[in-house]
């Protein structure tokens, strides 16, 4: 009963507290609802088309929140205001959350959505055939473990990851960050613990299943696309960050890697058009024309 009392609060804050940063501050990006038919069922999503991302790859786009607190409303303003800035027309996606389903129900979802999505990209809205998975904090974790999980036809149509600060290891492992920045911003030591625990459930962390929410520990790094990875200074995620992006450039991947100091994770989804959130955009669309 708490665990149900703790996770409605935390959901209906996040939403509050998204839409308070945002408010009268989003571009009037038209979105629609689409049902998508995947083998893992049908998964909700948001496609913010955007009439002249003829010419630009697809953003697949799975939201954070700890695999718990998210969804597509919280992040509604943020893709808004990403699909306009980029140019790209954008499909968010409402994978499962625990603790009603655990891993890896959120996993497969993303999975799929990349699957199905891959096949349908110019049926979704202006494209270019290609698609760019992303997503922040536990949503960076489902776009980077779903590109390792990818067949290469599928993987084929993938040009590239955009990874916000992303979960990339269990808080077992002694990254100095998770001490460094237990406590002082909104992801704290102790949340971040806790987004873990009802995520995994009754799966233990070091179990062989579970490597495939730990994409630091991928034998297959080499298969990624060329990444944009994020990290923030005051973020109990910021060192797992930095050697994730170390390591995929050491297995050949090409990396764009920026750390932004003096902020804190949720930077640049859920605070607004801040000037760091006006970094980051640049910093994309500069990536983008890369690729």
């Amino acid at each position: 009963m708490m665990q149900t009392l703790r996770v409605g609060f935390f959901r209906k804050f996040y939403r509050f507290g998204s839409w308070l940063s945002w408010r009268g501050k989003t571009p009037a990006v038209v979105h629609s609802v689409r049902q998508l038919p995947t083998e893992a069922g049908n998964l909700g999503s948001r496609v913010y088309a955007q009439a002249d991302g003829a010419d630009k790859p697809l953003i697949v786009y799975f939201h954070g929140g700890g695999w718990v607190i998210g969804d597509l409303q919280t992040h509604h303003p943020f893709c808004q205001a990403f699909s306009h800035h980029t140019g790209c027309t954008l499909i968010s996606i409402d994978y499962r959350l625990a603790p009603e389903h655990t891993f890896p129900a959120a996993h497969n979802d993303c999975l799929a959505a990349a699957k199905w999505i891959a096949e349908h990209i110019n049926e979704l809205g202006p494209a270019n055939g290609k698609m760019i998975l992303a997503g922040d904090s536990a949503g960076a974790n489902l776009a980077v473990c779903s590109a390792l999980s990818l067949d290469p036809a599928v993987a084929s149509k993938v040009a590239g990851e955009i990874l916000i600060y992303p979960v990339t290891d269990h808080y077992s492992v002694p990254y100095a960050s998770y001490e460094e920045c237990a406590t002082g911003q909104a992801l704290t030591r102790d949340v971040m613990h806790w987004f873990w625990d009802t995520y995994l459930g009754a799966t233990a962390p070091e179990s062989d299943e579970v490597a495939l929410a730990r994409p630091i520990q991928a034998d297959n790094l080499s298969s990624l696309p060329p990444t944009l990875l994020i990290t923030a200074e005051r973020d109990p995620l910021r060192d797992e960050g930095r050697q994730f992006a170390q390591k995929c450039e050491d297995a050949g991947v090409t990396v764009d890697y920026k750390h932004y100091e003096d902020v804190e994770h949720g930077f640049a989804c859920s605070e607004g058009p801040t000037p760091q959130f006006q970094a980051f955009i640049d910093q994309t669309r500069d990536w983008l024309r890369t690729l």
